[in-house]
C-alpha cells in the first residue's frame, strides 16, 4: 500500500532501529535518528542541502556529470529522509535512483512526511546495504554513495576491502564512489577508509574543511573514488572554496599522504581495532 502523504509533524517516532525525531529547523525539517542529526529537508527547495558533506558530494557529481549525455544511475546506501536523492532528482531530470535503507519504518515515514520522487525516479529498497550491493548486476551504476551509519559510525561490514570491491564491480568504467566518513579529530577511521578505498580504486580524492583535515574537530570527511582520473580541477576547487564552509580537496599523492601508513580494513577486522 502506498504511504499516506500526511506531511511532516514535529514529534518523536518509533522506528525499527530506535527513534526518529522530526523538528522544524531554519525553514525546513531536521530529522534526528537516535539523537544524531541525519537529514535536513526543505519541502519547498530540493536544491537546498544544509549538510556540508552533501554539498561537497553534489559538487563532485556536478563536476563529473553536469555535461553528461544522459542522467546518472545512482545507488544510495543509507537513505534516511532522502535529502540527496531529492537534490539529484531536481538537478538531473530523468535520473534513476535506488536508495537502500535498513529501517523499514524510517523509509515509510520519509515517504509519508516528504514529497519524494516516485519510482522509477526514486525507489526505496529496504535491506542491508551490503546484501543489496552484492545482489545487483555488475556495471549497472554510475554513482554509488555510502552514507549509512550505526551509532554515529559506518557499519563495519561497509568499510572493508571486500565490500569496496563489490561496489567497484557495480560501477561502469567511469563510475564514481562517494563515501561519507565520520571521525573524531584523530582521523584514524578516515585515514583507514582512504587506504581501504585506494587499495581498490586507482584514483582517490579526499574532501573536508581545513579544520577537519588538520584534526582540529570532529566531523565528516568525503572520500571520492573512481577507476578513471579524479582530479582537483580549478572549477571544483573554486566551488568547494566558495561553499559556506570552505572545503579543500586532496587528490593523487596528497590523498595518499592523508592516508599515511594506515592499513586497509578487511572483513573480520573491527574498526575498533584501529589505533
Amino acid at each position: 500500500m502506498a504511504p499516506r502523504n500526511t506531511g511532516p509533524a514535529p514529534g518523536r517516532y518509533p522506528i525499527d532501529t530506535g527513534t526518529a525525531e522530526l523538528s522544524p529547523s531554519d525553514g525546513g525539517w531536521l530529522v534526528r535518528i537516535n539523537g544524531a542529526e541525519s537529514s535536513h529537508i526543505d519541502p519547498d527547495d530540493p536544491a537546498r542541502l544544509d549538510f556540508e558533506y552533501m554539498r561537497q558530494m553534489a559538487l563532485v557529481i556536478e563536476e563529473r556529470y553536469g555535461a553528461a549525455a544522459r542522467p546518472p544511475r545512482v545507488l544510495h546506501l543509507g537513505a534516511a529522509a532522502c535529502a540527496l536523492p531529492r537534490y539529484l532528482d531536481h538537478r538531473f531530470p530523468g535520473a534513476r535512483q535506488v536508495a537502500v535503507e535498513i529501517d523499514a519504518a524510517l523509509a515509510a515515514y520519509a515517504r509519508e512526511w516528504f514529497d519524494l520522487p516516485r519510482a522509477p525516479a526514486l525507489r526505496i529498497r529496504v535491506g542491508d546495504a551490503r546484501d543489496v550491493v552484492e545482489s545487483l548486476t555488475p556495471g549497472t551504476r554510475d554513482i554509488v554513495i555510502r552514507d549509512a551509519f550505526r551509532d554515529e559510525r559506518a557499519p563495519a561490514h561497509l568499510t572493508t576491502v571486500e565490500f569496496t570491491e563489490a561496489v567497484a564491480a557495480l560501477l561502469d568504467d567511469g563510475g564514481l564512489y562517494l563515501v561519507n566518513s565520520a571521525d573524531d579529530r584523530r582521523l584514524h577511521l578516515a585515514r583507514t577508509e582512504v587506504a581501504t578505498i585506494a587499495s581498490v580504486f586507482p584514483h582517490v580524492a579526499v574532501i573536508a574543511d581545513a579544520a577537519m583535515l588538520k584534526g582540529r574537530r570532529t566531523g565528516n570527511v568525503v572520500v571520492a573514488a573512481s577507476r578513471s582520473p579524479l582530479a582537483a580541477t580549478a572549477s571544483l576547487t573554486r566551488a568547494l572554496l566558495s561553499d559556506p564552509l570552505p572545503a579543500q580537496i586532496l587528490d593523487g599523492q596528497r590523498a595518499a599522504g592523508f592516508a599515511g601508513a594506515a592499513t586497509p580494513l578487511r572483513d573480520g577486522r573491527s574498526p575498533d581495532q584501529i589505533v
